[in-house]
């Protein structure tokens, strides 16, 4: 389920118009919109809600920030600065942030947080459960917004459920993609997100090529043109 779609049916199981919900979150009705619609409608591309926003958001429903990042699919974040301020607050609070490795080779057999794995550091606001990033390479994930060079934030867990997108290992090469299990058959199916690239299954032996490091939260993303 996108965000929108979250926000829709929460306000239409309270009986909440756009305005209503708006008001309880303290953000624009405007905005409440667009983000239900999915896009900005002055330049048609996909809206990218900031962290703040979605504090406001969550605050709004009454659930955590991490519970609202949980229940939505793959949805990006934008750190840059807040576009829908209170018209009289000429002072913008910064986010506490922590630093969150950057994964460079992860082998087999090393631990995943290992300091040969890293890298270097990236901040990250403080209420983002993750525990390292990774620099996506490639275009195999453009349809779930992941872009050339985006960095990705990655909670780190040795399973996901179904569908859900997460850093796998492959042998000694770490890899974005989507997954799905058909535990009937023994398969393991990795999903990129451009027709362009096959899909890859695994079964039986080769089952001990993989390794999943973690579940992907939340992306850093540039701005594409």
């Amino acid at each position: 389920m996108k965000l929108g779609e979250y926000i829709k049916n929460y306000r239409l199981s309270k009986n909440l118009s756009q305005r209503q919900f708006a008001t309880q979150c303290g953000i624009s009705n405007g905005y409440i919109s667009m983000l239900e619609e999915g896009r900005n409608p002055r330049t048609n591309e996909p809206l990218i809600p900031s962290l703040p926003m979605l504090k406001k958001i969550a605050s709004g429903i009454g659930i955590s920030i991490h519970d609202l990042i949980s229940a939505v699919d793959d949805m990006p974040i934008s750190f840059n600065e807040e576009i829908d301020l209170p018209q009289n607050n000429n002072i913008i609070p910064l986010p506490k942030t922590k630093k969150i490795p950057l994964l460079g080779t992860v082998a087999c057999g090393e631990p995943i947080l290992a300091e040969q794995n890293i890298d270097g550091y990236f901040s990250a606001p403080t209420d983002l459960d993750v525990d390292f990033c990774l620099r996506a390479q490639g275009d195999s994930m453009i349809n779930a917004r992941i872009f050339d060079d985006d960095i990705v934030f990655v909670h780190q867990q040795p399973t996901v459920e179904d569908g859900e997108i997460a850093i796998i290992l492959i042998d000694d090469e770490a890899t974005i993609k989507r997954v799905y299990f058909d535990r009937e058959n023994g398969f393991l199916t990795l999903v990129p997100e451009n027709p362009q690239y096959k899909v890859m299954r695994f079964q039986g032996e080769k089952l001990n090529q993989i390794r999943i490091l973690g579940k992907v939260i939340a992306g850093y993303y540039k701005i594409q043109k």
